[in-house]
Order: C-alpha cells, then structure tokens, then sequence
C-alpha cells in the first residue's frame, strides 16, 4: 500500500481545538478534537495501514478549514459542500453517506437511521459506524440521538455533542 500525505491543520473553536487532515488536492480526509488525537491516529492506521500515512504541516489554510471556520462563526450549512474522502468498510461509508443527509438543527436516532438506509434490524451496527467516523462535524455524527432523544455517546464528549447541536439550532433533551 503506498503511503498517502496528509496536510495537519489546527483550529481554535469555543470547545476546544480540532485537528484536520487534508491531501494535497484539499479533500477533507480526517478531523477530530485535539485532545481525541490518539482515537484519530488509530482511525488512520485502521483505515491506511501502519506507516500508511505520513502528515505535514499544511503551509495555506485548506478548504475544509475555511468550512469549519465559517461553520463555527454561524453558518451551519457551511459544511454541507465540504468534500470528503475515507477509508472504511462499503457498510461504514454507506452510513457516513446518510449521516451527511442530516440538515443541521436536525437529529436522527440510530433505528431511524438504519430503517432509513433499508436495514431496521442494524441500528447497533449504525452505532458502531458512526463511533468509527474518521470526520466527524463533517459527516454529522453529532446529529445521531438515542432513540428516546436522550444525548448519546459521541467522542469528542456529550458536553461538546450538546454544544454543536445547540450551536446549529438544535435544544436536546
């Protein structure tokens, strides 16, 4: 497997920092919290195999970032264009798909998913999907709620989950 270069590019947001990795073409390949860098790292190696990826310093400010940075200033749908390319399983991007047809100020539970993409028996397997997005803000994550609307696990913390569903207009339970 030949080794891909990715671009690190680091932004301040009101919840902490968030990491974003890019190719050379601008395509959004990997985001997530600073503090979640580990969980990250292991997405990459799952996804492009040890030593699979080799990361620089981006030395311009990437698309992506100008989407998120737009995003986090207020305007939610800033990040519905933003193009992404991911490893993971047809299953896994098939799922990462519909998450990113969640409008924001939207939520959706993981049985609502899963019926939504023909496999109402799958919402568990939904779930572990959405734990192994490799983009999260970008491929709405956050945007998936428990069944009785309750804030269910998200890995950058619920507290952040709540944040940026209220910041696009969303008030959970």
């Amino acid at each position: 497997m030949a080794q891909e270069r990715f671009f690190v590019e680091e932004v301040p947001t009101p919840i902490g920092a968030l990491l974003l990795l890019s190719d050379a073409e601008g395509v959004l390949r990997a985001l997530d919290w600073a503090d979640c860098a580990a969980r990250m790292h292991r997405l990459l190696r799952l996804h492009y195999g040890d030593g699979g990826v080799r990361l620089e310093e981006r030395a311009d400010v990437s698309v992506p970032r100008r989407a998120v940075e737009t995003y986090i200033e207020g305007e939610i749908s800033a990040l519905d264009g933003v193009p992404v390319k991911t490893g993971g399983t047809a299953f896994q991007r098939t799922v990462w798909a519909a998450l990113r047809a969640v409008p924001a100020g939207e939520t959706e539970s993981y049985g609502q998913l899963a019926a939504r993409l023909g496999r109402p028996a799958a919402s568990r397997a939904v779930g572990m999907a959405n734990g192994a997005n490799p983009v999260g803000l970008v491929v709405p994550c956050h945007r998936v709620i428990g069944a009785d609307g309750s804030l269910t696990g998200y890995a950058g913390g619920v507290a952040r989950k709540r944040w940026l569903l209220e910041h696009e207009g969303k008030k959970p339970l």
